[in-house]
């Protein structure tokens, strides 16, 4: 039959597959509008307490498994990271991976196409008993052919396919890269300001008392600045009740309430921050140069959000998405022909689910780090900062002898 026919044959069986609705390969932002509606509607504490049991956003398992990849190293942890045994383990551990079981749904749909295919082309072709002896399938001889293509354009279009998923993984990493940058300079100018604040403080002019309420406030200003920003890049139904918890634990209650009611709370804890330095007393030059350190916090806050509200551009996520699928989906009648030394090209099956495998696992790799601050450990880093500089300002002239 000619290879036009077969094509029309084809395109005309992909139609009435796809007509037939398969929930794997639906635009996600479709499903994600009706998500961002409910998360506008206002929830109640109690309801925010039970939405990581409630909210089929946090249920479906690429979310639910982005909070165990907030990893803090430590030595112990990269001697396991560098074990030898690393690469025995990785492949062992497949079945338990979070990029697979996010991926399982579409790579359940491409490997039963590619069934659909084998079984197909052994009824209107031909097979093999189980005595390896080829016999014509039951519809051999009717008009409807096997279903196959040249590999050609498959190994002409590898190069653009893997140009289009190795940009986007690197575009996503440097994201997550930038992201984790901004935290680092977080908890590095912290430190400074505060330690700034305690070394430049003029004892002399105050009293014991003044001098520890100034300086415990001006941490408690700092971690609260940073604890904003956390809540700020987080998303309500994870963060809210915790993030309120612990300002009016830590906080003055008049001071929380106030960050509470503000439309931009990190700009208003930056303020409290601003004005916790102006209080302290001591020469204005010094105050300028803790107000730069200062300074540093709204440009970080600035470079994430603009991180959190501008996705690498859709068009080209949805691209790269459609051309890996359709090429996924193809690529079983690319392949019914160079795997055909195997039983009925029983072999097609198990090649085409592991290369769905790791070839939707770059594309699910840079999406996952695409939004990168819910995989950052940002409560660990608040912590951090909280203990450091609750520790900076206790310390007193003198005090290293």
């Amino acid at each position: 039959m000619p290879s036009f026919q077969r094509v029309a044959l084809f395109a005309a069986f992909a139609a009435s597959q796809i007509s037939g609705g398969s929930s794997a390969f639906a635009p996600a932002h479709l499903g994600a509008k009706a998500n961002l509606a409910r998360l506008d509607t206002p929830k109640t504490s109690s309801a925010l307490a039970s939405s990581t049991q409630s909210d089929p956003i946090i249920g479906e398992q690429g979310e639910a498994s982005r909070r165990f990849r907030r990893t803090v190293y430590t030595h112990d942890d990269w001697v396991n990271h560098r074990s030898p045994n690393r690469f025995s383990k990785n492949l062992f551990s497949l079945a338990d991976s979070g990029i697979f079981k996010s991926l399982f749904k579409e790579v359940f749909a491409t490997t039963i196409f590619a069934s659909a295919i084998v079984s197909w082309n052994c009824v209107f072709g031909e097979y093999q008993d189980f005595s390896f002896v080829t016999h014509n399938g039951p519809m051999h001889d009717s008009l409807i052919p096997v279903l196959c293509l040249p590999l050609a354009p498959f190994s002409l279009s590898t190069s653009s396919l893997g140009l289009l998923l190795a940009f986007r993984a690197n575009t996503a990493y440097q994201r997550w890269d930038e992201a984790r940058k901004n935290w680092g300079m977080n908890i590095n100018h912290t430190r400074d300001l505060v330690r700034l604040g305690n070394a430049y403080y003029d004892r002399s002019a105050v009293s014991p008392e003044r001098a520890e309420d100034d300086l415990k406030r001006l941490a408690l200003c700092t971690w609260s600045f940073v604890r904003c920003m956390k809540r700020h890049l987080s998303p309500e139904w994870e963060d809210e009740v915790d993030f309120k918890k612990e300002m009016l634990e830590k906080l003055p209650t008049q001071q929380a309430e106030a960050i509470f009611a503000a439309a931009h709370r990190p700009n208003r804890a930056l303020q409290d921050l601003s004005v916790a330095i102006e209080n302290l007393p001591m020469h204005f030059i010094r105050k300028d140069e803790i107000h730069r350190a200062a300074t540093i916090f709204e440009d970080n806050l600035g470079s994430s959000e603009r991180l959190l509200s501008s996705p690498i551009p859709l068009f080209y996520s949805r691209h790269t998405s459609r051309f890996l699928t359709v090429w996924l989906l193809l690529l079983p009648l690319g392949l019914w022909e160079p795997l055909g030394a195997s039983w009925n090209h029983i072999d097609l099956i198990p090649a085409h689910f592991f290369l769905s495998i790791f070839l939707f696992g770059i594309e699910e790799l840079a999406t996952q780090l695409e939004e990168p601050f819910t995989i950052l450990p940002m409560q660990a880093f608040c912590d951090k900062i909280y203990n450091w500089c609750t520790e900076i300002v206790s310390f007193e002239p003198g005090d290293n002898g």
